[in-house]
């Protein structure tokens, strides 16, 4: 905990921008995903982008690479679907706890490789745990407001599964990203809570919601300061916002953010809004000059890039994050 802590309270640390934006241009087919060991699966496999971690490991660690190379401090390991319950829809549940801990061994490689090189910059590694494809706050069935597709438990314990998976790979902290649905997210750290207690550790845990749209609400109902409300009761390393907004439109939410929290703030937005084919047009000079306005405001400790950015968009954010100080913890606000 104290090193990442330690170099927060002296840079603005950069998280790295999307996988799935870099894994397109390697244009991967069906045999690709499938790889010699799932040839003859029975289900379709394309799309399951986390499998790569283990039928194209190289390709995963070169994005990795990239990322660093372009200057940032923390990758995520690719395990955004890493659960039962996403990995059901490619009836993959068995590989779970594998596909987890071989993201993280090629994350957790390629970083101690940058530090080696560089020790006066250490990497880090952030255990990526996505939101899942089911909400436990609200019904898929608007004929039936009264029905969930999930529950508290049945989350809490595939996020167990994934968290223990995460850590063994050797992440340095855990990050609970791209929160549509609070509970869903306290599922994930009631789980990670569990792991701590257990195995006798303490892991740094960021948090990282999403603003759904111009109501500054998430999907299930919260404004900022109700989704800061739900999850302060466990001490985290960071909280902050992801996906959904570019870096202009949710500038607004990271200052409620940062004026009521205690903790490390952090932003990942995406490349603008997407256009009519559902591609991200923000070029890294525009993404620079809006994320340039939350440093000036003082609202940041850690910052990335979501949907539609690539390593030139992380390196124009590192380029202006170096020229200013990170946001100083107000405690007790």
């Amino acid at each position: 905990m104290s090193k990442i802590k330690e170099e927060l309270q002296k840079r603005i640390l950069v998280l790295d921008g999307a996988m799935g934006t870099m894994l397109q241009q390697y244009n991967f087919s069906e045999e690709d995903f499938r790889g010699e060991r799932f040839k003859d699966y029975p289900s379709p496999l394309k799309g399951n982008n986390d499998l790569l971690s283990i039928t194209q490991p190289k390709a995963i660690a070169e994005i990795h690479a990239k990322y660093f190379e372009a200057g940032a401090d923390i990758v995520e390991t690719n395990t955004f679907s890493g659960t039962t319950i996403a990995m059901a829809d490619y009836d993959m549940e068995d590989l779970v706890y594998e596909l987890n801990f071989e993201s993280a061994k090629i994350a957790r490689e390629v970083a101690d490789k940058f530090t080696k090189e560089n020790p006066e910059k250490p990497r880090f590694v952030a255990g990526s745990i996505g939101p899942t494809n089911r909400t436990a706050s609200l019904s898929p069935d608007v004929n039936r407001p009264e029905y969930r597709a999930i529950t508290f438990n049945e989350l809490r314990v595939a996020y167990k599964q994934q968290v223990e998976a995460l850590i063994d790979g050797g992440v340095d902290m855990l990050l609970v990203e791209t929160i549509f649905d609070t509970l869903n997210a306290k599922a994930a750290l009631f789980a990670i809570e569990e792991v701590k207690e257990e195995r006798h550790i303490d892991i740094p845990i960021m948090v990282s919601g999403t603003i759904t749209d111009a109501s500054g609400r998430t999907l299930s109902g919260q404004t900022v300061e109700a989704f800061l409300t739900s999850i302060s009761h466990i001490p985290l390393l960071s909280v902050g916002f992801n996906c959904a907004l570019g870096a202009q439109q949710l500038q607004p939410y990271l200052q409620r953010l940062s004026d009521e929290t205690e903790f490390f703030t952090s932003a990942h937005p995406n490349a603008g809004l997407p256009n009519a084919f559902g591609e991200y047009d923000e070029t890294p000079e525009q993404m620079q000059g809006y994320i340039e306005a939350y440093l000036k405001d003082n609202l940041i400790n850690i910052i990335g890039g979501c949907c539609g950015t690539s390593p030139e968009h992380i390196k124009a954010i590192a380029e202006v994050a170096q020229k200013y100080e990170p946001r100083k913890l107000v405690v007790g606000v």
